[in-house]
């Protein structure tokens, strides 16, 4: 089961005020994104509450459960319980196995916008990325074509204007999949859920990215052996570090074209 997008508010106006009206007048239509608390817990046991886009919630919860090492593999998840409630969502995750990450409590939200809320340690935060095999060459070619579909697969971006999404894409830059949120990491691990669940193979392909490219998210590609990361712009030099180490390649979007970091 798929979880539903929830319908968002829509808004007449035109320009933003600085309280986050919109200016009547302009007949300006405005669809707002949702951002809603999820709960995730393992074998009923409370871990983390993350602020997502109440989208493909099931494939969230795998993506998150592997790319932050809380269960070994996809396979020891067996079962994903999505329950609504008042204030948004509890997502629980059964599993044959966890890891000692699942069972610390992360007693700080998960925003959005940032992937290191509730570590409680420095080593914890800046994990070592999972090294990868790279089993095609990425041309710079097949990136750009990648960067430029990935709108016409965004269609909540469409709508709002202020989505994230992470795409998985063919050695020559067909966009087989994506999915959306409002965090760019949670796009990411919605994408990997989705591809683990039907038991493909995420070293097949590469992935891309409306986003910058920061070391998380090189760290959640990693885990699940993905080769190549397109971003729509430069990666951090600790994401150029991290890649290095793990043997994956990086690209991104200039204005004198695609731009490659070791995927050569």
């Amino acid at each position: 089961m798929s979880t539903p997008v929830l319908r968002p508010p829509r808004f007449r106006g035109g320009d933003a005020l600085a309280d986050g009206r919109l200016r009547a007048g302009k007949g300006v239509r405005w669809h707002l994104a949702e951002e809603v608390p999820a709960a995730l817990t393992f074998n009923q046991e409370s871990s983390v509450v993350m602020m997502v886009t109440p989208a493909d919630l099931e494939d969230f919860a795998v993506g998150f459960a592997v790319s932050e090492g809380m269960v070994p593999s996809a396979s020891d998840i067996t079962k994903i319980d999505v329950l609504a409630s008042a204030n948004g969502y509890v997502i629980d995750i059964r599993a044959n196995r966890l890891t000692e990450r699942a069972g610390r409590e992360r007693v700080i939200a998960g925003r959005t916008g940032c992937g290191l809320c509730g570590v409680d340690s420095l080593d914890d935060a800046v994990r070592a990325a999972s090294p990868v095999t790279r089993r095609f060459q990425l041309e710079p070619v097949a990136a750009a074509r990648a960067l430029a579909a990935l709108p016409d697969h965004q269609p909540l971006n469409r709508l709002n204007h202020s989505v994230h999404a992470a795409a998985w894409c063919s050695p020559e830059g067909e966009i087989l999949r994506a999915r959306e949120d409002v965090g760019r990491h949670n796009a990411l691990d919605k994408l990997l859920g989705s591809l683990l669940r039907d038991g493909l193979d995420p070293a097949d392909g590469f992935i891309a990215l409306s986003s910058r490219c920061s070391f998380e998210l090189v760290q959640k590609a990693a885990a699940v052996g993905v080769p190549y990361l397109a971003s729509i712009s430069a990666p951090t030099t600790l994401a150029l570090s991290m890649a290095k180490d793990a043997g994956m390649g990086l690209a991104c979007l200039s204005p004198d074209g695609i731009v490659t970091f070791g995927a050569e």
